[in-house]
């Protein structure tokens, strides 16, 4: 007859939920990429750094996040990232498109209008729009066809 395992250490099953709990919390970021670049890929809009396509990719995270978490979130993913706007132009125009974005997926009631109306918003943008109702992206001259 073969004696029963050991249980766990109080240690081990430490490191096993802190374990557990970075996969989670690593999980929620590609979850979000994931459902961002897949849209953002298949949209086709030009300027993937300071146009339209930028434009798209962050008023569509920030809606994700927004939508499955808290517009809370969004907040303070702008703060840290973007320094709320201030320092050069495309910051500015990340903060505010991360707004909408965020407003929009707090409003949203499912996933999928929540899609389209990042969409819809974004087809509505123009250059340097200065509403706060209004996507915006630099001009031509400004963008860059970079995928980040």
């Amino acid at each position: 007859m073969s004696a029963a395992p050991a249980p766990p250490s109080r240690r081990r099953r430490w490191r096993r939920r802190v374990l557990a709990a970075l996969a989670l919390a690593g999980a929620y970021p590609a979850f979000v990429m994931v459902a961002v670049y897949s849209q953002w890929f298949a949209a086709g809009l030009p300027g993937g750094r300071n146009g339209p396509a930028d434009a798209y990719r962050h008023s569509l995270a920030s809606a994700v996040v927004a939508y499955t978490s808290s517009p809370r979130c969004v907040d303070w993913v702008t703060a840290v990232m973007e320094r709320d706007g201030a320092g050069n132009p495309s910051r500015a125009m990340d903060a505010h498109n991360n707004r909408i974005g965020a407003r929009i997926g707090a409003a949203a009631t499912t996933w999928t209008a929540m899609q389209r109306e990042v969409r819809a918003a974004v087809d509505h943008g123009a250059i340097d729009a200065r509403s706060p109702e209004q996507i915006t992206w630099l001009a031509p001259a400004a963008w860059q066809d970079r995928l980040y």
